[in-house]
């Protein structure tokens, strides 16, 4: 099983499962996270996901050399049923790295080892992000001429600094996670082994909370990054005004005053 998709007490988990490959994106694992995305955007039980891989010592390697890639430069002709669908739908790899941003539930990273050029660029799309000690992080497509096409050249200045992203850009080098920490690119590095719990131990919190007011929060953020201040402001007001006219809207005040945990229905 190329991904592994699970679903428990709220929160829905991805974990690459490649570990023979570095977790290497391949055709079937792009088919199994379009699917998983699909779910977990639909289901209005899950609150929060984590993504994560197999193993500690990579979260994902990016695209698979040999099987991927050599299928979408045409150097490859399709062998199996997933290689064909990959190759019939040319946005198939966008809509399993989230490319255009199009998910606005919550995501928890639990960057169990490197994160490598795909590995790196699917992290854009991510919330939180706990890195494990050692973990390496980079976007190396430039060393064998090719493009990290999932957003790197325009989101990675954006979520690091220009000048350093650069860097990181044009050279294929990796930073650490102490430096990724120093950058804000990831929220903590945590011993190897914990990333799970300590991604598990936010999104229980997170998946506490109100759920359309949590997606409404990530969709403004994320909808309403780089606008001018007033375009910006008008944009948040229209997508807060459903939130407030809500029954959970009602029940957490109700909740508040009655001191108890407020029960919340998604709707």
């Amino acid at each position: 099983m190329a991904l592994i998709y699970e679903k428990k007490d709220g929160i829905a988990y991805l974990t690459f499962n490649r570990p023979e490959a570095r977790n290497a994106l391949d055709p079937q694992t792009i088919l199994d996270l379009i699917s998983a995305w699909d779910d977990y955007r639909e289901d209005k039980d899950m609150r929060c996901a984590i993504l994560t891989g197999t193993g500690d010592k990579v979260f994902c390697a990016g695209a698979d050399l040999g099987l991927l890639i050599p299928l979408m430069t045409g150097a490859r002709k399709p062998e199996t049923e997933a290689d064909r669908l990959v190759v019939e739908d040319p946005r198939a790899a966008a809509k399993a790295m989230l490319r255009d941003a199009d998910l606005f539930k919550p995501i928890i990273a639990a960057i169990n080892g490197h994160a490598i050029a795909g590995g790196m660029e699917i992290l854009y799309a991510t919330d939180i992000r706990i890195a494990a000690e050692g973990a390496k992080f980079g976007v190396q497509e430039v060393k064998w001429s090719l493009f990290p096409a999932m957003g790197s050249s325009i989101k990675l200045p954006l979520q690091i600094p220009y000048a350093r992203a650069m860097e990181l850009l044009l050279t294929g080098e990796l930073m650490d996670a102490e430096e990724a920490l120093q950058l804000g690119f990831v929220n903590r590095v945590v011993p190897k082994g914990q990333v799970v719990e300590e991604a598990e131990r936010i999104a229980r919190i997170i998946a506490d909370n109100g759920p359309i007011a949590v997606t409404a929060i990530k969709r403004s953020a994320v909808e309403n990054f780089g606008k001018p201040v007033p375009e910006g402001l008008a944009s948040e007001m229209r997508l807060a005004a459903p939130v407030f006219a809500s029954e959970d809207a009602k029940e957490g005040p109700r909740a508040f005053k009655e001191k108890r945990k407020p029960q919340f229905k998604g709707e």
